[in-house]
């Protein structure tokens, strides 16, 4: 199978980039396209300097200080200057945002934000936008859809992309898609974690695959932990509840973000917000593990238009929003590193590309509410028009017949793998007394026990003992892998996650052990002050993590 452009993923990065492409483009789709990615549960909204008394340098600055100003301010510009046209197109493909009476766009306040600039539709906003997006798409003949497809290996030969190898998850298949460039838009990670307001697709597998080919990834222990969660599942609570004026407090009833950022408080970033929550349970002033988070102070017509999914949602569980508060705690929400790319979305491997949350750089140590799904159509374009370019001289088509031996290779090299760990005896230990024992692993208790290990030292407060507990039984899981027995499909996808999450927790641990300083997301309790020599970024790359200054 062979096409221009091979987009791998299907939130929003991955349909606008679709739509910028006018050449023959598979979009290969892990889950279901529109459906399984993020953006479709993004509810808060859409940063975008639409008002006339709103400002391009202000929304730059109040990103850059978000971010602890590590982000590349070239590519948080591009995001600032094409948010709003890439807000129009979204109108044009079909998506609805509130509107003021006076027919202007409405935008609500966000988090670390000087000015009240993200537009929304309800509190369902990536729902809206992925139903525009979507429509538009099955408008286009030039695009096919293949759901339940999972990339397990980028076919990369003397650093330039062919395409990807696949497995179909119906049927087990294996296959090659070539194409003469590819785009990664395949989210984040934060599966990684077993609080998490990801779905289960989000293993960080597009770190991984490009990784393990020689790609620059970069800022890897930047992970935000939405302040947030519903208490003991991780289900987002959006920023919009706080946004509209809900309030935090703790269970003696004190209002205790006055005590962490008394001028911004509820509004604060996301990384002071989780900290601050974290450090209220941790001191005993929680209640079931998380904080109270109030609207019943607000008109119920508000709550029931504007926060129509929160209240939804709570009632589901008997709580009436209106009248009594949520029970929220931290969870894991938003990759901030990833692949390193330029102003065209170009990776440092030949025709591959990345957008979305794969794509490292414009958010820095912290990404602000609402500049996420401005970032999936900004760059999502900007990658599509440049792999559509990059195609027009692709050599794939002079070259494949040399790329098919060593697809051809690679098929047969996984094919074993796998045929490996299905025979794997699954018998009784013979040296038990009982007879009944069982050596061999489960797929599924080495992803829980991996996602357990990062929650436990690799999350909201990290030290250098506990990411070195962290590497040390993460090697101890690694060599229990070969002792894994798959007995269907399902195992043999989970074993690819579990292999792609292993190589992104130990990027995000040992970046983390770089990083000798607190900034943004990352916090080191042995190292809790903010400090100049490390305002720059950490690069991985062939087993090596560098530190790269910024240029002042």
């Amino acid at each position: 199978m062979i096409t221009d452009i091979l987009i791998i993923g299907g939130g929003g990065a991955a349909a606008r980039c679709a739509i910028e492409c006018n050449k023959s483009v598979i979009v290969a789709v892990k889950g279901l396209f529109g459906k399984s990615g993020c953006t479709v549960m993004a509810e808060g909204g859409y940063n975008a300097v639409v008002n006339p008394n709103d400002d391009f340098e202000i929304h730059f600055n109040d990103t850059m200080k978000g971010g602890a100003y590590i982000n590349n301010p070239k590519l948080v510009e591009i995001l600032i200057k094409n948010s709003p046209k890439e807000l129009e197109n979204l109108e044009k493909f079909g998506s609805l945002f509130d509107r003021n009476e006076d027919g202007t766009i409405a935008q609500r306040p966000f988090g670390g934000q000087s000015f009240n600039r993200t537009c929304y539709s309800g509190d369902s906003t990536g729902h809206e936008i992925m139903a525009g997006l979507m429509e538009y798409v099955g408008k286009k003949d030039n695009i096919k859809i293949m759901e339940d497809t999972t990339a397990i290996k980028l076919i990369v030969k003397n650093n330039v992309c062919y395409g990807a190898l696949f497995i179909n998850n119906i049927t087990g298949e294996i296959f090659p898609i070539y194409a003469k460039s590819t785009v990664l838009a395949t989210g984040g990670a934060g599966q990684l974690y077993p609080i998490t307001s990801n779905p289960i697709q989000k293993v960080g597998d597009g770190f991984a695959l490009a990784y393990n080919e020689g790609a620059i990834l970069k800022d890897m222990e930047m992970v935000q932990f939405h302040p947030t969660g519903m208490v003991g599942t991780g289900i987002l609570v959006t920023e919009a509840v706080r946004g509209e004026g809900g309030i935090l407090y703790n269970k003696d009833k004190e209002r205790f973000m006055k005590n962490y950022d008394p001028q911004r408080m509820e509004l604060s970033t996301r990384d002071v917000v989780a900290k601050a929550i974290f450090n209220e349970v941790q001191e005993g002033r929680g209640i079931n593990g998380g904080v109270y988070l109030d609207v019943s102070h607000l008109n119920p017509k508000l709550i029931e238009e504007k926060l129509e999914t929160m209240f939804r949602q709570f009632m589901d569980i008997g709580v009436d929003i209106r009248k009594e508060p949520m029970i929220i705690a931290p969870t894991a929400h938003h990759t901030m590193g990833g692949i390193r790319i330029n102003e065209k979305c170009e990776t440092n491997i030949g025709g591959l590309y990345a957008c979305g949350e794969v794509a490292g750089g414009i958010h820095g140590a912290n990404r602000l509410g609402g500049n996420a799904l401005a970032d999936t159509q900004v760059f999502g374009a900007i990658a599509g028009k440049n792999a559509c370019d990059y195609a027009e001289n692709s050599p794939i088509n002079h070259k494949l017949n040399n790329i098919n031996e060593y697809t051809e290779e690679l098929i047969n090299n996984i094919k074993q793998e796998i045929d490996n760990l299905k025979n794997k005896d699954n018998g009784a230990n013979k040296n038990s007394k009982d007879n009944n024992t069982n050596d061999v692993e489960t797929v599924y208790n080495l992803i829980d026990t991996l996602k357990n290990i990062m929650w436990n030292y690799v999350s909201i407060v990290r030290t250098e003992e506990g990411l070195n507990k962290a590497l040390n039984e993460i090697n101890d899981l690694k060599n229990k892998i070969d002792n894994v027995k798959l007995n269907g499909i399902i195992d043999i996808l989970r074993y690819f996650d579990l292999k792609n999450m292993i190589v992104v927790s130990e990027l995000i641990i040992k970046s983390a052990l770089k990083r000798e300083e607190s900034r943004g997301a990352h916090y080191r309790k042995d190292f809790p002050e903010t400090i100049d020599r490390f305002k720059g970024n950490f690069v991985a790359q062939n087993n090596k993590i560098t530190f790269i200054p910024l240029k002042e």
